[in-house]
């Protein structure tokens, strides 16, 4: 069936409407804001729970290269990564574990089947060929299913806006890094492709502090791949498909019992693939009242590790999953939308499945106010059925104001290591593993002012996490042994000076405890962000970003100090054509880590062009 579906992607098409069709898409989505990772289309007005939407146009005001530091500028969202250049870099949302949120690219589940906890690695995602990311905050799986715990990450690729155009690039910078790449894209209203490649290769800093006496440096390489087009067949019917690859190699060091967080100068380098597609068909009927999608997706990603040459480590895990869903206009006030899927995994030799059953209701009896419920059931073929629920209200009294409430509940189905590795004395894995489940619920308000010169928001959230799935020495694997409790705020506004200077600040204090009431490691209770964007008529434009990340607990009961980062991207236009771009991260050469005893660049930063046609 894999390879059925394999063949299907291939020969697609590759994207989405093009032509005249996709530019009204294009400014429909502008003025209303849609959020796709509702599975509704919901306005961030209508949606009801919290969420985050990053642009294309963010990210390159603020110079971004890799996708978690874009993430990073979201509050509640905190970021750990055991080295720059290709680092493990994982993603927390309001405390919950990486592995406990859910990534989609493209509405591909992409999260690595065969690490251990089944989470996703955001160290080699470039951000060059991503047009949106959604961060929805809190337990999803009702909408998204397992691993949804923590939030849902979901980003969506570029697709072709122009009849015909292009652009390619290039930068050079400290550390002797290189990154460049080119697109193409051709639409007509019939159909449309586009085409993208992104390099990066750089000498690297040491993975382990320098601090530390470790002074041998790691390089890094990566070559991303991306495709996308569509095909319209008239009568509301086009056929979409996207494809993204990335083969990344990164040096690392190695395990040392006695230096700061035991790692030190080691010949340690791992080899990474990693593939996603998609295709996806939708049919209107009945007058566009009824909405008909189709989507076969795969993910795959295969790492193999080296120790002083010799291949020390190997594993490969993929999924692909067959998803339908139909949205019904039911009248002017409501809408359903219900759905299934069927989800293979497999990891190491291992595989297992799951089928899901799903449904989703809004109702708008005024224009001002919205209710959103659903529910979801889950049948995993290791672990039996989950049933989850939501629900979600935002009333918008003005038209500056919006109020905004849900509760929901999420689960994480064990890993396909957790469930079957054993070690220490025992004799087989632990039979007794169960999923991990967590309820949540957050209330906020969104104000706008009548200029549009200013907005602000606050958000308070609740979520309690039960069944989480640790290591235990005393099983020899894997069991149900924590409990997580998470509650905090998030804040957020911005407020234009004049028509070329804003600001703009987010804040969030995260209180993320286990059953003990002893603090969750690597979740800092305070982070902050402040940016300035500069914006003149003329050619000039640029940042400044200023990062602050409180104190975190280490593993080994020790703290890891607060830090504060200043960053400084700028631009200047040429001509409508031709841009030299550049930026400067670390700007001060703040000594600091993410993750004990790994170390981060110094002040460093890079001078580019790019040239569209």
């Amino acid at each position: 069936m894999k390879k059925i579906a394999l063949a299907f992607i291939a020969v697609l098409p590759l994207a989405l409407p093009a032509g005249a069709e996709a530019q009204q898409i294009i400014e429909e989505i502008t003025e209303r804001f849609i959020i796709e990772g509702s599975r509704l289309n919901q306005t961030a007005a209508e949606i009801g729970s919290s969420v985050t939407v990053i642009t294309a146009e963010d990210i390159e005001r603020l110079g971004f290269e890799i996708a978690i530091d874009a993430i990073a500028s979201a509050p509640g969202v905190t970021i750990n990564q055991n080295g720059a250049f290709g680092g493990s870099a994982s993603v927390r949302i309001r405390g919950a574990l990486s592995e406990q949120t859910l990534v989609l690219i493209d509405g591909v589940p992409v999260n690595d089947s065969s690490s251990p906890g089944g989470g996703y690695n955001f160290a080699r995602l470039d951000v060059e060929n991503i047009e949106r990311i959604e961060i929805l905050y809190g337990p999803q799986s009702t909408l998204w299913g397992t691993d949804a715990i923590g939030g849902v990450i979901s980003i969506i690729t570029k697709s072709s806006e122009d009849e015909v155009g292009g652009q390619t690039f290039g930068e050079y910078g400290s550390f002797n890094s290189f990154r460049g790449g080119a697109s193409l894209e051709y639409a007509t209203p019939t159909s449309d492709i586009r085409l993208a490649a992104v390099g990066t290769s750089s000498d690297g800093i040491s993975k382990a502090d320098e601090a530390n006496g470790n002074p041998e440096s790691d390089g890094y390489e990566a070559l991303t791949l991306t495709a996308s087009g569509g095909m319209n067949f008239g009568r509301n019917v086009h056929l979409s498909s996207d494809v993204l690859w990335t083969q990344a190699e990164t040096e690392f060091d190695s395990f040392s019992g006695g230096a700061q967080g035991s790692v030190a100068d080691g010949n340690e380098a791992s080899e990474t693939e990693e593939f996603s597609a998609n295709a996806s068909l939708v049919a209107d009927l009945f007058d566009g009242r009824l909405e008909n999608k189709l989507l076969v997706g795969y993910s795959d990603i295969t790492r193999t590790n080296f120790a002083n040459g010799v291949q020390s480590f190997a594993s490969e895990g993929d999924r692909i999953i067959f998803r339908y869903q139909g949205t019904m206009n039911i009248d002017d006030h409501s809408r359903l939308a219900v759905g299934a899927e069927r989800e293979e995994t497999s990891a190491n030799g291992q595989e297992t499945s799951i089928s899901s059953l799903f449904g989703l209701y809004e109702w708008s009896p005024t224009q001002t106010f919205t209710v959103t419920g659903g529910a979801r059931v889950d049948d995993h073929e290791r672990f039996g059925t989950q049933t989850t629920a939501r629900f979600a209200a935002a009333y918008n009294p003005t038209d500056h104001v919006t109020l905004r409430a849900s509760w929901g509940q999420g689960f994480k189905a064990p890993s396909i290591f957790q469930s079957t590795f054993f070690c220490c004395g025992a004799v087989a894995p632990n039979t007794d593993l169960d999923a991990e489940t967590s309820e949540a619920f957050d209330a906020g308000i969104d104000w706008r002012s009548p200029d549009e010169q200013a907005t602000a928001g606050l958000t308070v959230f609740r979520q309690d996490t039960e069944n989480q799935i640790n290591f235990s020495f005393a099983v020899g694997g894997y069991e149900n042994i924590a409990e997580v409790k998470s509650e905090g705020i998030e804040f957020y506004s911005s407020y234009a000076l004049t028509n070329w200077l804003s600001i703009s600040a987010n804040y969030a204090f995260i209180d993320a405890t286990d059953g003990n009431g002893d603090q969750i490691i690597q979740v800092p209770k305070q982070s902050a962000e402040f940016t300035v964007s500069i914006t003149p008529s003329g050619p000039i434009s640029g940042a400044l970003l200023v990062r602050y990340n409180g104190e975190e607990q280490n593993l080994d009961g020790t703290t890891l100090d607060s830090w504060t980062r200043v960053d400084l991207t700028g631009s200047y236009q040429l001509n409508n054509r031709i841009e030299l771009f550049g930026h400067v991260e670390n700007l001060f050469d703040t000594d600091y880590q993410q993750i004990l005893g790994y170390g981060t660049p110094g002040i460093s930063g890079s001078l580019g062009i790019r040239a569209r046609f």
